[in-house]
């Protein structure tokens, strides 16, 4: 979606409910970081499934089932999967690190920092 067209859908979106600006800018951020997120499940699921079923067919296993049993085979799996429940909670979870509206303070403690050392 382009910035013409995004443009397009706030002011449908605007003169049927009355939503601001800010309010859709903030819709589309998260549904874009939602996006991320699924495709990142998307690849884990993928690369995951040829990396587990791939050792069965390893040259030294050559279709052994006994490769199931072994750490390595889902230490990938394991440890991007603690990277993908991170990056889940980012996405759906509450902001436990930073809170509700902490971009919004932050801004603000930045621009009044600035304001005030320009007229020093």
């Amino acid at each position: 979606m382009n910035r013409q067209e995004r443009e397009q859908m706030f002011q449908s979106f605007n003169r049927e409910s009355g939503i601001t600006e800010k309010q859709y800018y903030e819709a589309f951020r998260k549904v874009k970081r939602i996006k991320r997120f699924y495709v990142h499940l998307v690849v884990y699921i993928v690369i995951n499934i040829f990396l587990i079923f791939g050792q069965r067919y390893d040259n030294n296993n050559q279709g052994s089932n006994e490769v199931f049993f072994h750490w390595q085979t889902y230490s990938t799996a394991f440890f991007w999967g603690i990277g993908l429940l991170v990056h889940g909670l980012s996405v759906f979870g509450p902001n436990i690190m930073f809170g509700s509206n902490w971009e919004e303070r932050k801004i603000r403690e930045f621009m009044e920092k600035d304001s005030y050392t320009k007229f020093e």
